[in-house]
């Protein structure tokens, strides 16, 4: 099959219609996944090809459809779950911390629980309230938890796939944001890296160390992408970690970068204070301290409850707030 440009949202819908055809212990829920294919469509067409059984539209009770997953998986199934909207989350957050992420360690490794959990994240489509979340922190620091977030259409379809495969529950954070983002994908192909292995992006010409290493995932690849390409218009070579799981994390990826940069900037949608931009930060300063040329610096939203659709471009974290950290850190 030849290459394909396609949005995420498509490459997601592709890539749980393979899920479910091959293995027909997998199946989907969530609240309006069935007939009406999501409210992002995302899901469309899969409750035609594969009925009621297969796509089960579910009452609105987060906690409820976490549970039942659980009794599934416990049965032998493999249940895909949407939670609608990353602020609807919080009612299951018991059944996701305490009961999912635990059984496995629980039973002394004689359960398995693979359960892949879809939750669209995050701002940029000016929603109301409790539509525009970023609660990744939460479930990073759960052991027991993979959490991880693609960025473009190739890693959502393939990601996806790896996550659906694990014996282990997956949270799979989906940037609504980028939904419409088109990308490359070969379905023929395979996963040229692992779940949990972050890639790296170059976007300028030479074998020079970069002057800046930019460490992001999910919606804030392509914004640092972007920096990245302004910076280069001004003979600045900046590089880009797509993280691409956030727990666990590729940290001797981070560090191989930073270590030939010697400066190093965490970019993501959620507040600074408290994130996952902390504890990166941290493990470069603990892991590069005689490499860093200045400070570890974050950028992030600010530590407040997500504004109103009209104020959010003041609240996320766009091109200029990158560039402007660029120049602090490079000014040490």
């Amino acid at each position: 099959m030849a290459t394909e440009t396609m949005p995420l949202m498509k490459a997601i819908n592709a890539g749980l219609r393979k899920a479910l055809e091959e293995d027909p212990k997998t199946l989907l829920m969530g609240e309006d996944v069935g007939r009406l294919g999501g409210v992002f469509r995302v899901t469309d067409g899969l409750y035609k090809d594969f009925g009621e059984e297969r796509v089960v539209d579910t009452p609105l009770a987060e906690s409820g459809i976490v549970g039942t997953a659980i009794g599934l998986a416990l049965r032998g199934y493999r249940p895909i779950l949407e939670i609608q909207f990353d602020g609807f989350v919080y009612p299951a957050f018991d059944q996701i911390t305490t009961q999912l992420a635990k059984m496995h360690a629980r039973a002394l490794g004689k359960l398995r629980m693979p359960v892949t959990i879809r939750m669209p994240y995050g701002g940029g489509i000016g929603s109301v309230e409790h539509h525009s979340e970023s609660p990744e922190a939460y479930f990073a620091h759960t052991a027991g938890l993979r959490v991880v977030s693609p960025s473009d259409s190739s890693d959502a379809y393939w990601m996806l796939q790896q996550a659906v495969r694990s014996d282990d529950p997956v949270l799979y954070l989906e940037p609504k944001r980028r939904y419409w983002q088109k990308g490359a994908l070969d379905t023929a192909a395979e996963p040229s890296i692992g779940l949990h292995q972050a890639r790296v992006h170059r976007p300028f010409e030479g074998d020079a160390p970069a002057d800046l290493t930019l460490i992001a995932y999910g919606p804030m690849v392509k914004t640092c992408l972007d920096a990245a390409a302004a910076a280069a218009a001004e003979g600045r070579r900046l590089e880009v970690v797509d993280l691409r799981s956030i727990s666990p994390i590729d940290f001797d990826t981070v560090q191989a970068c930073v270590e030939a940069s010697g400066r190093a900037l965490v970019v993501h949608e959620a507040p600074v204070f408290g994130a996952i931009g902390g504890e990166v930060a941290a493990r470069i300063t603990e892991r590069c301290f005689y490499s860093l040329e200045a400070p570890v610096l974050r950028v992030g939203g600010y530590h407040a409850p997500y504004p109103p659709a009209k104020a959010e471009e003041e609240y996320l974290p766009g091109v200029d707030r990158v560039l402007e950290a660029v120049d602090r850190s490079m000014a040490y």
